[in-house]
């Protein structure tokens, strides 16, 4: 029989206003054109076009100015082609321009679902069993471009949860390109997106153990310019370019609240979304904290594992994984060092479960295969809902398998503190199956988790339902691991 669990009644459903203003550019020679026509405004004319542009979206978004001067920046070398230059503009001019350049996004008018949750850095000012949580979702709009966004919640003594409402404003994090790369990671990484061998050995010779972007660029540049036009080697060299926009830091505005910030595909190895964020809250060996989150990178083409790193969600390091074990979906990072070394659960097959140690986050090799499908409910597939969850009985392991009319499920399976390639107990039968309400959306038939956190003894999953919104379950704590250690 399976174990009572009791459904949460907060519901989150996609909320198509959550929009970002992105830069848009529909081709260099339209481009053109559009400048050379503003260009021929008077200032009274450029004043009475912008200003009401303005007064409407201003309200839509934070500092809408500074977002149209951005893109009318982006712009600078076509404007340089009708003959004119961006610092003679006058600002308007600059805004104006900026917002021919510019076009909304529905982060979320898709689907909002796949939630993570983990505690919250401030847990100041709380009464007893209480407990304040982020809580990342998998945000989908239009063209199903996947992003990171956040909602901040509260559990109270009796795991009632109620969920901030978000803000009005949807904010993009601004890039720095200031990473040092380390050349084997750098390279390996480069060979396995299939870019250029011959190139790849140039970068070997003429750089550094580690390198930053600006000596990469100038090797690639120079590399793109003696290709004699050459569109395929043009495209391997671009794509270096991307691959080292996988390695940046991302950074928010202070004045941000955690529902403001989205997590946007900004590299072209992500161009077709960011997948599943398992959130962690990581214990160094000295006591200290840091939160990390495994992803996946979707090109259209290819996928690529990815870590982000961050102490206070306002300041992000972002890097790709390493490794014959980092080929794949689905990993999810331990919550501390084991025997000395990170671990990793990983499914580089995309049907059984994985274990990997590592002296690096960012390096994983010898995947050992821990777990395989045994059960009806989980016989085409199995993977990981997030990171493991210590107890004093084992590593936690909230898991999803997938059975027949390829349904979805969510279940547990228990393994050992020390050794955990050893396996203590799996459930039997799922833990949550969609019910009829859950069972329609942008994909039937499935719930799904990226992360769980344990308050007041019970075991709180958020899950998505059908690909399309999220919801909590609570499960007793002492009952599931009963059951996980006797079967």
């Amino acid at each position: 029989m399976r174990i009572p669990v009791k459904r949460l009644s907060v519901k989150i459903s996609p909320d198509p206003k959550r929009v970002i203003a992105r830069f848009f550019f529909n081709g260099e020679e339209r481009a053109v054109h559009i400048i050379k026509e503003l260009l021929q405004l008077k200032k009274e004319e450029v004043f009475d076009s912008i200003s009401p542009i303005l007064q409407e979206f201003s309200k839509r978004h934070r500092n809408i100015t500074k977002i149209l001067i951005r893109h009318c920046k982006k712009v600078k070398g076509c404007i340089a082609l009708v003959g004119s230059d961006y610092k003679s503009l006058d600002y308007y001019t600059r805004l104006l321009i900026g917002s021919y350049f510019t076009n909304e996004y529905s982060i979320e008018s898709a689907a909002f679902f796949n939630p993570s949750a983990i505690p919250d850095p401030d847990q100041s000012n709380l009464e007893e069993g209480q407990l304040r949580l982020i809580i990342s979702f998998r945000a989908v709009g239009e063209g199903h471009i996947s992003s990171i966004a956040f909602r901040r919640a509260m559990l109270d003594k009796n795991n009632n949860i109620s969920v901030i409402p978000a803000g009005n404003y949807v904010s993009e994090a601004e890039t720095i390109r200031n990473a040092i790369y380390n050349k084997r990671l750098f390279l390996t990484k480069a060979s396995e997106a299939g870019i250029n061998a011959d190139f790849l050995k140039n970068v070997d010779r003429r750089l550094g153990h580690e390198f930053d972007y600006a000596a990469l660029k100038d090797i690639v540049l120079e590399a793109r310019d003696q290709s004699k036009g050459d569109e395929k080697l043009i495209h391997q060299y671009n794509m270096i370019l991307a691959l080292s926009d996988s390695y940046r830091e991302i950074s928010f505005s202070k004045d941000t609240d955690i529902s403001d910030r989205v997590i946007f595909p900004i590299s072209e190895f992500e161009q077709k979304g960011i997948e599943d964020a398992r959130f962690v809250k990581f214990t160094n060996e000295d006591g200290s904290n840091v939160y990390y989150a495994t992803y996946t990178a979707y090109d259209g083409i290819r996928i690529m594992p990815k870590l982000l790193e961050t102490s206070d969600f306002y300041d992000f390091k972002v890097s790709p994984l390493n490794g014959s074990g980092a080929l794949n979906k689905n990993l999810a990072l331990f919550p501390r060092k084991i025997n000395k070394k990170y671990a990793m659960l990983s499914r580089i097959d995309g049907w059984n479960n994985y274990l990997m140690h590592s002296d690096s986050i960012n390096e994983w090799n010898d995947p050992v295969k821990i777990q395989h499908p045994e059960y009806q409910w989980e016989l085409s597939q199995i993977g990981n809902c997030g990171s493991p969850i210590e107890t004093s009985a084992g590593w936690l392991v909230i898991i999803h398998g997938v059975g027949p009319m390829r349904r979805y499920c969510i279940g547990a399976s228990l393994l050992d503190l020390n050794n955990p390639e050893k396996e203590l107990g799996r459930l039997k039968e799922p833990l949550l199956v969609p019910n009829p309400d859950e069972r329609e959306g942008y994909v039937p038939n499935v719930v799904y988790s990226c992360g769980s956190v344990v308050n007041n003894g019970e075991l709180i999953i958020p899950y998505g339902l059908s690909d399309y919104s999220s919801s909590f379950v609570a499960v007793n704590m002492k009952e599931l691991l009963e059951r996980l250690k006797n079967g």
